[in-house]
């Protein structure tokens, strides 16, 4: 594992973008592949780990700040966003980051800032319309 984030027993703590609300995100794996697991409440999120490099990646290439664009899997995610990259076919893994299924989503609530503590992206933490870029 490459980052480590923490175990199940000492995950990471963090907020989401807007600062408004704590979340867990912890290294596991599952199926022989390393995830990321985001706990929100009672909701568990999983997340495909390479998530991480491909998205500081994209970021770099992209060289501006790209509005974060955070939806639920079943509501469609705004064009240009982190979070449509995090679904759309043209990404490295070619398709969903998010490995759970009925909670794909939330790509750009949830990594931004895991990515932000690991100082790899910068993240602006407004009540809305948060973006992101490679640092």
């Amino acid at each position: 594992m490459k980052y480590k984030i923490g175990t199940k027993e000492k995950p990471m703590i963090l907020k989401t973008p807007s600062l408004t609300s704590e979340f867990t995100m912890h290294n596991d794996e599952k199926d022989g592949k390393e995830i990321l697991v985001c706990t929100v409440g009672k909701t568990i999120l999983h997340y495909d780990a390479r998530i991480l490099e491909d998205l500081h990646a994209m970021l770099e290439k992209h060289k501006d700040w790209m509005e974060l664009g955070s939806a639920d899997e079943q509501k469609t995610a705004k064009d240009g966003t982190v979070e449509a990259w995090g679904r759309s076919e043209n990404n490295p893994l070619g398709g969903w980051y998010g490995l759970k299924k009925g909670f794909r989503g939330r790509v750009g609530m949830y990594v931004p800032p895991l990515m932000e503590k690991l100082g790899l992206a910068e993240v602006t933490h407004d009540a809305k319309g948060n973006k992101m870029r490679a640092k």
